[in-house]
């Protein structure tokens, strides 16, 4: 409830990282900037829960959550999720605010897949497999395995790191099981 009443702005075509106590937005860098990644794996969160719960609102919103976050965090000319966006498409203040992460992707190819299962619509067929080829294309080391986690905006390596404090073996296996997971219920009829 707290993500429809407080986060979830349609008006705007946005799900907020931050808000005022009362939902408001926070008309500051950081109330503005938003983490499409972080929508995107909220919204497939939602579309599970809505098969599993059979609930009808919670399939609503969490189409509606991934459609405006997508169309947001989409890089039209490079391809890729940008890590952080302005609420306003004004500057953003983090630097590495343009870059490619690698778990944003991992949760895009989720929430296609749990898109398109909840909706049959092929647009997240279209969307599955253009953020499917991009990651796969850009950060897997084909040579040792693993995924690099951090590229450019035009999709180079950034530095050839594959775990740190923040990358551990968690969003791309997450992604491989659930995908797996997914796609045999589909072919069993769900």
């Amino acid at each position: 409830a707290q993500i429809r009443e407080l986060f979830w702005k349609p008006e705007l075509g946005a799900l907020l990282d931050q808000v005022a106590p009362d939902g408001s937005v926070i008309d500051h860098f950081d109330g503005r900037t938003l983490n499409p990644g972080h929508a995107i794996e909220a919204a497939w969160f939602l579309l599970r829960e809505a098969a599993e719960r059979n609930r009808s609102d919670y399939r609503d919103l969490g189409v509606a959550m991934f459609d405006c976050m997508w169309q947001r965090g989409w890089d039209a000319e490079h391809g890729g999720l940008l890590y952080f966006v302005d609420l306003h498409r004004g500057p953003v203040h983090e630097y590495w605010h343009d870059m490619k992460f690698w778990w944003p992707h991992n949760e895009a190819i989720l929430a296609t897949l749990f898109a398109w299962r909840a909706t049959r619509d092929e647009r997240y067929a279209q969307w599955h497999g253009m953020v499917h080829d991009w990651a796969y294309r850009h950060f897997p080391d084909p040579e040792h395995g693993e995924w690099f986690g951090y590229l450019h905006r035009d999709g180079r390596r950034s530095v050839t790191l594959k775990g740190n404090l923040w990358k551990g073996p968690f969003h791309l296996p997450r992604m491989q099981y659930r995908c797996w997971q997914l796609l045999e219920g589909v072919l069993a009829g769900g």
